[in-house]
């Protein structure tokens, strides 16, 4: 393989990228749309839900209840109703999440020293949503019955009630517990593995839609020089938008970065020279521009959106399709991105991922290589 070859081919496709203005624009702002887009958008975060009471007793002890609601900030207390089929009529109607209907004989058996039922109603359309809103309002009353219990105990023992066991939390690497810090580095891989795909997919297919293939036939270049030479010219816009994609994580959403930013950079280059070459070999599969078009969304943002841990945990999902899923590059690199942003760990523990992405790249560019050689003989 001839270097100067090689070489010649990168600079032909970079002209060509510098040429179409257009393409090279949309390739540098489309991950930058993205990131922000999804970054605003795609939230996990369950807070001010949406929530209608219903106080049939008009107490100080539900007005007290009530008051631990209003005072959270998981609650936006949107009002009272007089009726308690008005609070179904609501959820129905899609005005609120969470209904609170509190009984009338509410003080009387709270004083009487009697158990109470407080009926939480939720909008179970959204799954998820609700069974997280349903835990923020379950434990929000556990912990208002548990300081009764205790002023209770207080008041017939004359002494303090001690739990034998009390829980402390600590939560680690991502304190806050803000869905941005967990979405945004899988979100930077997502992106890459979608904008690498989708620019190296066209560039053989083009050639033979054009007939520039003809002439490349008759000069010496070889396949590998051919692949790698198209690799690297779009291996530099790649990762231009990849350090655009890890500062804009960093000082637009406030992501912290925790561990070393050059590790960030080489895991990159190891999962950008993958994608690219996935690129390359669906251009070299398929002739037409649609075709290499279509093939590349289909195998780079479904699996790297769906299959890679970016949202949906994969330990959650059924066994069949863990097994595919370490066939994903992706979720290798966004373990990597989440070491060494959140929790700040190196090569010592991240070898593994990196090396596996790296053994992905030389077996997609082997494959790429061949399949040229097939459509050039």
């Amino acid at each position: 393989m001839s270097l100067r070859r090689t070489l010649a081919v990168m600079r032909k496709e970079a002209l060509h990228i510098v040429r179409d203005w257009r393409s090279l624009a949309m390739a540098l702002a489309v991950p930058l749309l993205m990131l922000l887009l999804f970054g605003y958008a795609l939230s996990l975060d369950v807070d001010r839900i949406p929530t209608l009471i219903h106080d049939a007793s008009r107490t100080p002890q539900s007005r007290e209840l009530l008051a631990r609601f209003q005072g959270s900030r998981f609650f936006r207390i949107l009002g009272e109703v007089s009726r308690y089929r008005e609070l179904e009529d609501a959820i129905l109607r899609d005005r609120c999440l969470l209904a609170i209907a509190v009984p009338r004989d509410y003080a009387r058996r709270l004083l009487a020293g009697e158990q109470v039922h407080v009926q939480l109603l939720i909008d179970g359309s959204d799954s998820n949503t609700a069974a997280i809103a349903l835990g923020y309002a379950e434990a929000l009353i556990q912990d208002y019955a548990l300081q009764l219990r205790r002023q209770w105990f207080d008041r017939l023992a004359g002494a303090e009630l001690k739990l034998p066991v009390e829980p402390r939390l600590r939560v680690l690497y991502n304190s806050t517990l803000e869905s941005r810090n967990y979405i945004v580095p899988g979100l930077i891989a997502v992106i890459l593995m979608i904008i690498a795909a989708l620019l190296t997919s066209l560039t053989i297919a083009r050639e033979w839609e054009t007939g520039a293939m003809e002439q490349l036939l008759s000069t010496p270049v070889r396949p590998a020089e051919l692949v790698l030479g198209k690799m690297l010219a779009y291996f530099v816009l790649g990762l231009i938008d990849t350090l655009t994609a890890v500062a804009v994580g960093v000082l637009v959403f406030d992501v912290p970065l925790r561990g070393n930013p050059l590790l960030v950079v080489l895991s990159s280059c190891i999962f950008l020279t993958g994608a690219l070459f996935w690129g390359i070999l669906i251009s070299a599969a398929a002739r037409s521009q649609l075709l290499a078009y279509q093939a590349s969304l289909l195998t780079s943002f479904l699996p790297a959106f769906l299959l890679s841990g970016f949202v949906w945990a994969i330990e959650n999902m059924p066994v069949p399709i863990q097994l595919v899923t370490y066939a994903v590059p992706a979720r290798y690199f966004i373990v990597v991105l989440k070491g060494v942003f959140l929790k700040g760990v190196g090569l010592r523990l991240l070898w593994g991922e990196l090396a596996l992405l790296a053994a992905y790249a030389v077996l997609v560019f082997v494959a790429a290589t061949r399949k040229v050689r097939q459509r050039l003989a």
